[in-house]
């Protein structure tokens, strides 16, 4: 059985993000890494193979569509355990919409031949949501979404999904794609060994071309960014200090307000 997992280069959510107010696109040239929901589900895929044990071999790859420079942030799903990452770059795939993603990802599954996809649910980034249901509708798999357990029961994926109203108990044939939320487990911390083996590995390359993959074909739906701006800054709110008066005035505001 063979496992894919998405994993995504972000930028890190604990430094400064900027967006480029003329192409739309997020500056990447800061501090980047992989995104921990695509580390969750590198963790459920290695979860499988765990459950499978060696006898079953279960192999756990990594796919990934980004520039040259994401090969540290891939190489943590190896570090992690993975035994192998593909990795999708072009210069036309710069600010790609989740389409073309998509699409691409979708080719490259069906290029290497998977049974299951493994994917983040949200990247903290994009923050769309749609990419594994897309690839799955574009390889005509059935889809788990927003998952917080996952497992292999013979030929089936079954999976626990979780909201604030309900808990569901889901299943789906292989070959499936699936997505795990922030709920999941969390993502173990690569061993030295990992971190070693991970740096010596060399990542398998991928053109567009290789994949049949034509970027300028809009004969597929694409998203086109036509307009950004800076969100403004939120005004100074009034402060009521603890004087006679705060009462009164508190009072008075909430009464504006509406909220009494």
């Amino acid at each position: 059985m063979r496992i894919a997992v998405l994993l995504k280069e972000v930028p890190d959510t604990y430094s400064d993000r900027e967006m480029n107010l003329e192409t739309g696109l997020t500056d990447r040239s800061g501090d980047v890494v992989a995104d921990e929901v695509s580390e969750r589900a590198v963790e459920a895929a290695l979860r499988i193979a765990e459950a499978a044990g060696d006898s079953a071999q279960v192999e756990v790859e990594i796919l990934s569509v980004g520039p040259e420079s994401s090969a540290d942030s891939v190489r943590r799903g190896i570090a992690m355990g993975a035994s192998e990452a593909y990795v999708v770059s072009d210069d036309a795939l710069v600010g790609a919409d989740v389409t073309l993603t998509a699409q691409v990802l979708a080719k490259l599954v069906e290029k290497q031949g998977y049974d299951l996809v493994v994917a983040g649910g949200m990247s903290s980034d994009g923050a769309a949501g749609v990419v594994a249901p897309f690839v799955a509708e574009l390889l005509g798999w059935p889809v788990l979404t927003n998952l917080t357990e996952l497992s292999i029961d013979g030929d089936s994926v079954r999976a626990t999904q979780a909201s604030e109203t309900a808990t569901a108990e889901l299943s789906a044939q292989l070959p499936a794609v699936v997505s795990v939320a922030d709920g999941f487990a969390d993502p173990r911390y690569p061993n030295f060994k990992g971190l070693m083996a991970a740096k010596k590995k060399e990542l398998n390359t991928v053109s567009l071309a290789e994949l049949g993959v034509d970027p300028e074909d809009f004969t597929h739906p694409r998203a086109i960014m036509v307009d950004i701006e800076r969100r403004p800054e939120r005004e100074r709110g009034e402060i009521i200090d603890g004087n006679s008066t705060a009462a009164t005035r508190l009072v008075d505001f909430l009464e504006s307000k509406n909220l009494i």
